[in-house]
């Protein structure tokens, strides 16, 4: 499912209980600290909202391929969670604001 957001344009890959709130991802999302990443965890846990950050790296902490991990280790046993994955046309767009400096962040 594609999901437009303030912050850009995702796909909703799973949607645990029905955790993904549009209006609370988008008070939470900090673009400093998540523009970087391709996949964005939100877990739910009191109704509180915590986003993590992973990238599509095969290796390292932030890799892709931890978020299990993140999900089983860092989160409430069963609790309510999503997985975005950021959409192809605003990695490019991303990808062309760190390689020109003069890049004019109206196109987006």
């Amino acid at each position: 499912m594609i999901i437009e957001t303030e912050h850009g344009v995702f796909t909703l890959i799973k949607n645990h209980k029905d955790a993904f709130d549009i209006v609370k991802f988008n008070e939470k999302y900090i673009h400093e600290l998540f523009d970087k990443y391709l996949y964005i965890v939100g877990d739910v846990s009191s109704t509180i909202l915590r986003l993590k950050g992973f990238s599509e790296e095969d290796k390292g902490v932030h890799s892709y391929k931890k978020i299990p991990d993140y999900l089983n280790e860092s989160c409430n046993m069963n609790s309510a969670y999503f997985i975005l994955k950021r959409g192809e046309h605003q990695e490019e767009a991303l990808l062309e604001k760190e390689v020109d400096p003069s890049y004019n962040e109206e196109k987006e």
